[in-house]
C-alpha cells in the first residue's frame, strides 16, 4: 500500500483535533451536497495577535474529507487567519499527497471552505 494511503487512513481512523473546542470565537457548518460529507469547524482565535490558538472538527464524512481536516487542523494552529485565508486546493492535494479525482477534490477542500467560512463568522 502507498504510504500517503497509509497516513490518509490513518487520519481518518484517528483524527487529530475531532471534538468540540470549549472557548470558540469561530464556528461554522458545511455539507457537500455531491457525497453527503459534513463538517462542522471550532476555532479559537486570538483577537490580538489574529492566530488560530485552538481548533476542532466534528461531523461524517467520507476517509478523504475527515484526513483532510484532521491534517487541516494539525497544519493551522498556531498560523495566522491571513494564513489560512490564503490556503487553496493546491495546497490541501499537496497535504494529502495523492492523486485526486474531482469529486474526491470536492470532499478533500471541504473541511478548508469550512475554516474559511468560519473566520468569516469571527465573534
Amino acid at each position: 500500500m502507498d504510504i500517503y494511503r497509509d497516513i490518509i487512513l490513518d487520519h481518518y481512523k484517528h483524527p487529530h483535533h475531532f471534538g468540540t473546542v470549549l472557548k470558540n470565537n469561530a464556528k461554522a457548518t458545511l455539507y457537500n451536497t455531491s457525497c453527503g460529507d459534513t463538517i462542522t469547524m471550532e476555532l479559537y482565535i486570538d483577537a490580538q495577535s489574529k492566530k488560530i490558538v485552538d481548533i476542532g472538527f466534528s461531523g461524517n464524512g467520507c476517509a478523504i474529507s475527515m484526513a483532510s481536516a484532521s491534517m487541516l487542523t494539525d497544519a493551522l494552529i498556531g498560523k495566522s487567519i491571513a494564513a489560512a485565508k490564503k490556503m487553496n486546493t493546491e495546497n490541501i492535494i499537496k497535504m494529502l499527497g495523492t492523486t485526486l479525482t474531482p469529486s474526491r477534490v470536492k470532499c478533500a477542500v471541504l473541511p478548508l471552505e469550512v475554516i474559511q467560512k468560519a473566520i468569516g463568522n469571527t465573534v
